[in-house]
């Protein structure tokens, strides 16, 4: 692990320099780096690494630090591999610790179990803020995975915790397989979460693929536009599809020149963010395209992965668009993709 630093408030200004590698005195391998801010004692070190030289198992380490860059502690081993779910694959792994803190509860929350299965998975370990943090016996690791593979969503697992823009909502930010036995062919997905009364992070199950969820709160309000109101040329047609937006979904892209026209309308000159729900099974499980132009303009390839039919996900693009009336032409590209509804809100 390495690490870079930049001087200004601004991760996009200023120039980042080259503060070289972070390690504790055993210098053993080590991913997964975290540093944690402790509200009474400064700065930890949390990462996963090997005990040894041999890629057996993989613990959770702390350490304290000096400042962001140097270590400054022996690490100590806060978790190791034990449980059924934890072992179910070799080499054994405890990796991808993030933090939060609630009514002086940490909970750690880690990734568990192989990443490359549909059994990845999240565990917790719980510690009281005014605990010594470098002992061993100050951590509870919870004895069952907290968040796990459940209504076709597989193998969750090295997340993030995050706040609404507005800081009202809790949010968890993970990577999952893009389908069953995927393995490290992943997909990033979002949903809220609650609390237990112990304090510690409730996530529940991983939220449907094809569920609704509402937008975090303070984020900008989005424009809908259904594909199914667009115009078609050489094929495309409506289907009738429960997993699409308003039941229907836009398909039969599959002549070089079949076309969808779909039309926006846009209160200002400015820059957007266009959200394309779309979806790919195409045989061989490769990535297709659409192939993009915004009133006329240069035509963009629109990489839509594969996940397997009805089983939607996003492709993300920003894009300057006139006041007034605009025009998306979808043209098919490489292999075969299906179109469900566009949303299009402003470039904050």
């Amino acid at each position: 692990m390495f690490v870079l630093e930049n001087k200004n408030a601004d991760p996009f200004k200023g120039v980042f320099t080259w503060k070289g590698q972070i390690t504790d005195s055993t210098d053993k391998w080590a991913i997964d780096g975290t540093v944690f801010n402790h509200p009474y004692h400064g700065l930890y070190f949390l990462w996963s690494g090997w005990p040894g030289n041999v890629n057996g198992r993989q613990n959770l380490y702390i350490a304290k630090m000096t400042n962001p860059w140097t270590i400054s502690s022996e690490r100590v081993e806060i978790s190791t591999p034990t449980y059924p779910w934890e072992i179910n694959h070799s080499p054994y792994i405890n990796e991808g610790p993030q933090v939060t803190i609630r009514n002086e509860v940490i909970s750690l929350v880690y990734s568990a179990s192989g990443s490359w299965t549909n059994d990845y998975c999240l565990g917790l370990i719980t510690a009281n803020i005014n605990a010594d943090l470098l002992k061993p016996t100050s951590w509870h690791k919870h004895p069952a995975p907290i968040f796990q593979s459940a209504n076709n969503v597989f193998g969750p697992g090295h997340h993030s915790f995050t706040t609404s823009p507005d800081g009202k909502e809790d949010w968890i930010v993970y990577h999952s397989a893009r389908f069953r036995g995927a393995g490290w062919t992943r997909q990033v997905r979002t949903q809220k979460f609650t609390w237990n009364a112990d304090s510690t992070p409730n996530l529940g199950e991983p939220v449907p693929r094809n569920k609704p969820i509402p937008i975090p709160s303070g984020e900008p309000l989005r424009h809908r536009y259904e594909v199914e109101h667009g115009r078609f040329v050489n094929g495309p047609k409506i289907i009738k599809d429960s997993t699409g937006s308003n039941n229907n979904k836009v398909g039969y892209i599959d002549k070089l020149n079949s076309t969808v026209i779909v039309t926006i309308q846009c209160e200002k000159t400015d820059t957007y963010v266009i959200v394309i729900r779309n979806g790919n099974g195409s045989g061989g499980k490769v990535d297709a395209t659409h192939r993009l132009s915004i009133n006329n303009g240069t035509e963009i390839n629109v990489d839509v992965v594969y996940s397997g039919w009805n089983m939607w996900g996003a492709s993300i693009l920003k894009a300057k668009l006139n006041q007034g009336v605009n025009e998306l032409t979808f043209k098919k590209g490489n292999k075969f993709a299906e179109l469900d509804v566009i949303d299009v809100f402003l470039d904050s």
